[in-house]
């Protein structure tokens, strides 16, 4: 059976929306799109050379 009184003292509540908005925005990692500009730079680089 569940013991209430011992989940709610595990209970941790989520973010706000508007903190996990911050949390993702500022979360710097590279994804696909980054990776595609990186892609068309170098494709650009070599065709001026």
């Amino acid at each position: 059976m569940i013991n209430f009184d011992e989940e709610i003292q595990k209970f941790q509540p989520s973010l706000e929306i508007e903190q996990a908005e911050d949390v993702i925005n500022n979360n710097d990692m590279t994804d696909v799109t980054d990776i595609l500009k990186e892609l068309l730079k170098g494709t650009k680089k070599a065709n001026n050379e």
